[in-house]
């Protein structure tokens, strides 16, 4: 099989199977050229405002609240385009809350192992609760947590998932009936044989995703884009640039299993982005598979929204004071979504949670092909597949046993935190309504509502449309408010 145009990593079987990871300089601690107080970007007609409690609010052209910085909270709410929200809360013992609209939540607590910085989550999400581990880092100025598993398999299992088997396989999926199989079907079809676990896990994350995605519609509403307008379903190019990624991270893993196994500390930096944005420094590129609902802004400055399951191409290195990086879309699924060769802005810890939620799926994918090995088809797993724990496990704190209890009410002080902004906004929208005057000219109606929704030419008339009034000019002054 050849690869196309993805880094091509050393396998579990390669020369440097058991060497540790290469300290990568590009993870230095740097300082940001700016800090803004709003994380998520802002997008062409966007403003933003500061309340007399001290929240600072950025609304869309259109006027709706996108984006809300509580600090008396401790609280950023974004709210997505295809009607996600998502909340994060900062606690005064350092601890955080998330809060995702119909995907799970999780309470992260800190704590120290060899000097460095781990987070242990406890996700919640319809009565389940389960926990993953995270390496603190920072990256250009940006606080990122790295995918730290809780336990790795032995060598001769990641070398058994690498390589390819004795012989390709079939294998019949139990969702093949599943609702969000025929909503998605226009938009991803598994591989009909399987010449590696690579291909089988490839699929498993593509297809864990879109559930996630379904799931999110049927409770939220979310338009997780429109499958029967998808302009760029998952080629078979595209899914080969997928597999090619996951045996990237499979090889990743399998090398930090080999430092598990000696007690050595696993650099953050090379098991995650860092490293990627090195690569592509190198002219190596890496793909990243959105996991959640994401609103990004193109090179035109205008936002569009991604969803589980889309898939973006990094080809380039970031700036050195930058805090998001350039990738292209290579599939989304329609509607309103990002299109197919657009260039999209995604932000640093965006990235790494892609990337982690990969390595997630495919530790995932490993547990199930060992449990069903030898069944549907698939092959026996080598002896190897026995786990053993993370040596920084050690000393974490143990789960959270009330986070479904903390995250539900943090979401619901999420609802009268975004209302009351709604209400804010709203009222210094009036307000800002009152100051506009008769001979004021297009710079000063636009440095004080911002750029129209549209604009219209009627003869010798120019109207700039608002979400509540039209402002007219006449010889480039305003002649008129409606």
């Amino acid at each position: 099989m050849t690869t196309t145009g993805t880094r091509t990593p050393t396998g579990p079987s390669g020369p440097n199977a058991a060497g540790p990871h290469p300290t990568n300089p590009i993870g230095a601690h740097t300082t940001p050229t700016h800090n803004p107080v709003i994380k998520t970007p802002p997008s062409k007609g966007s403003r933003e405002s500061t309340t007399q409690n001290g929240s600072v609010i950025r609304t869309r052209s259109n006027g709706k609240v996108s984006d809300l910085h509580d600090p008396k909270r401790g609280m950023d709410v974004h709210q997505g385009l295809n009607g996600s929200r998502r909340v994060s809360v900062e606690r005064p013992d350092h601890s955080r809350m998330v809060y995702e609209r119909g995907r799970p939540g999780y309470v992260q607590r800190g704590y120290s192992f060899h000097g460095q910085n781990f987070e242990r989550r406890t996700y919640s999400y319809g009565g389940r609760t389960y926990d993953h581990f995270y390496h603190g880092y920072r990256y250009h100025g940006v606080d990122i947590e790295v995918y730290a598993p809780s336990g790795y398999f032995g060598r001769g299992y990641y070398g058994w998932a690498y390589n390819p088997w004795a012989a390709p396989i079939r294998y019949r999926w139990g969702w093949m009936g599943n609702p969000w199989y025929g909503y998605y079907g226009g938009f991803f079809t598994p591989y009909p044989v399987y010449p590696s676990a690579a291909f089988w896990l490839t699929d498993y994350l593509i297809s864990s995703n879109l559930q996630a995605a379904y799931a999110a519609q049927q409770e939220t509403g979310e338009a997780n884009g429109n499958p029967s307008a998808a302009t760029a379903p998952l080629s078979p190019d595209v899914k080969q640039m997928i597999a090619d990624e996951v045996r990237n991270q499979l090889a990743l893993e399998n090398q930090e299993a080999q430092q598990n196994a000696q007690q050595q500390d696993v650099d953050p930096g090379s098991s995650g982005i860092a490293r990627m944005m090195s690569d592509a420094a190198n002219g190596q590129t890496h793909v990243f598979v959105v996991d959640t609902a994401l609103d990004v802004v193109d090179s035109s400055g205008t936002e569009c929204p991604l969803s589980d399951g889309d898939a973006l191409l990094l080809r380039s290195a970031p700036a050195p004071d930058a805090t998001a990086a350039d990738l292209r879309v290579l599939a989304s699924k329609g509607g309103q979504e990002c299109p197919k060769a657009d260039t999209v802005s995604v932000a640093f810890d965006a990235l790494q949670e892609m990337q982690n939620h990969m390595r997630e799926s495919i530790d995932q994918g490993l547990q199930e092909l060992k449990t069903n090995q030898g069944k549907g088809g698939l092959p026996v797993a080598p002896v190897a597949a026995q786990l053993s724990p993370a040596v920084y496990t050690t000393l974490a704190p143990p789960p959270d046993p009330n986070a479904a209890n903390e995250i539900q009410q943090q979401a619901q002080q999420a609802d009268q935190a975004v209302n009351d902004a709604s209400t804010a906004a709203s009222q210094q929208g009036q307000a800002a309504t009152a100051t506009i005057a008769v001979g004021q000219t297009f710079d000063e109606v636009e440095t004080i509502l911002g750029p129209p929704v549209n604009k219209a030419i009627v003869g010798s008339k120019v109207i700039y449309n608002y979400k509540d009034l039209k402002v007219i000019f006449m010889d480039g002054r305003v002649a008129d408010v409606e």
